[in-house]
């Protein structure tokens, strides 16, 4: 992976006393309607009922392991860029939503 010599660290302290950037005043005035149409010109549509697959609080921790994946299945995924692993854990993770949803346990 190569360096971004454009990224910096910053302890909390530091990050105290910075003064922010953020206009708030135009965050504020921002209608749910324009961040709508902002976030649908960037990412496109919401899949209708999409609000029912937000998870509240925080995930299971997560467990390193080692796993037999199917080269051309592996290629897809890496070539979505950073953060193909978790993409492949979300797929993982719906899979087994649907099979829960019906009762369906391991057997």
């Amino acid at each position: 992976m190569e360096k971004n010599e454009h990224i910096v660290s910053y302890s909390a302290e530091e990050l105290a006393t910075m003064k922010s950037e953020t206009d708030w005043a135009k965050v504020d005035a921002t209608t749910q309607e324009e961040v709508e149409r902002h976030a649908e010109a960037d990412e496109g549509a919401l899949p209708e009922g999409w609000e029912k697959t937000a998870v509240i609080g925080l995930p299971p921790g997560k467990e390193a392991v080692k796993l037999r994946i199917d080269r051309d299945v592996l290629d897809w995924f890496r070539g979505t860029g950073s953060g193909y692993q978790t993409r492949m854990n979300n797929v993982l993770r719906a899979f087994v939503s649907s099979r829960q949803v019906g009762g369906h346990q391991p057997k």
